[in-house]
């Protein structure tokens, strides 16, 4: 099946963003503890201004649901997993309102204890979120996924039987890359081979040892957000083509960072074979997120 084909039986985005209001630059309070340097602190308008020099106009929105909706069907996007949490009112409203178009991930951070595990079993109990996300990088103090401390995280993920989404390679934020480094992924699913994990933003620069890391733990996935499809790994394109048909998704960083234009330009020539496509752009989500 061609792309056209296959896009036009319906995408589902793994990573779409519900824009803030204009000028809304929360995300520079929640990182501020851990950014040290000037640009970072004062000048940038996303969290990795460096490698983004085109930002989207859509990224901020008075009415961010419908927005990201229309955006979604102008561009065939059937289903798009947005970040949420039980206090945001707008992700939530997005969820009730559209629960056929919207679906929820919740951010974790395993210092947070009980209150996060709470917090997280709320989301889909409450709201129906299909997934956890976490920023290993991101969280204070930042925790690399194998230690012991994500282990009731992602216990909870098992018994709650959502995905694991961590983002991994080095981080966009100027952090430390340390806590997203791929290799401590082998630890993650040799102590819980039930964790279902599906990674975000790249796993760069180690993404031939995520290849192999894939092919060993068959509970381990990879989606693409972060990344314009021009972009893309070699090693994850090959790997999708051959043994990884099945463990490659779809995830598109709109509207934070890439427009859809620019992502439906592109995509076509990644040079995944025609039996990916569908698989890719679709099945393969609705298979791990169970929908």
């Amino acid at each position: 099946m061609s792309f056209a084909a296959a896009r036009a039986g319906g995408v589902v985005d793994l990573m779409v963003g519900l824009p803030p209001a204009p000028g809304d630059l929360a995300w520079r309070d929640s990182l501020r503890p851990l950014l040290k340097d000037a640009e970072s602190l004062q000048g940038f308008a996303h969290p990795a201004s460096y490698m983004f020099k085109n930002l989207p106009s859509e990224r901020f929105a008075d009415d961010p649901p419908r927005a990201v909706l229309e955006a979604m069907d102008r561009h065939g996007v059937t289903r798009a997993l947005i970040g949420v949490a039980p206090d945001d009112d707008t992700a939530v409203r997005a969820l009730r309102t559209h629960p056929d178009r919207f679906l929820g991930a919740v951010s974790v951070d395993p210092n947070s204890g009980t209150t996060g595990l709470r917090a997280l079993r709320r989301g889909v109990e409450e709201f129906g979120v299909r997934a956890a996300a976490a920023l290993p990088a991101g969280v204070l103090p930042p925790r690399p996924v194998d230690d012991p401390i994500w282990f009731p995280v992602y216990a909870t993920c098992i018994d709650l039987g959502i995905p694991f989404m961590p983002c991994m390679g080095v981080p966009g934020p100027r952090v430390p890359f340390a806590p997203q480094h791929v290799m401590g992924l082998d630890r993650v699913c040799f102590e819980f081979p039930e964790l279902v994990v599906v990674t975000r933003h790249g796993c760069e620069p180690w993404e031939e040892l995520m290849v192999k890391l894939m092919v060993k733990w068959p509970n381990l996935h990879y989606s693409t957000s972060a990344f314009a499809p021009k972009h893309y790994p070699r090693a994850i394109v090959e790997y999708a083509n051959t043994r990884g048909a099945d463990k490659v998704c779809f995830a598109g960083y709109f509207p934070m960072g890439l427009s859809y234009e620019t992502i439906f330009d592109q995509l076509p020539r990644v040079g995944f074979r025609d039996e990916v496509w569908p698989r890719f752009l679709r099945s393969n989500a609705e298979r791990i997120f169970g929908f």
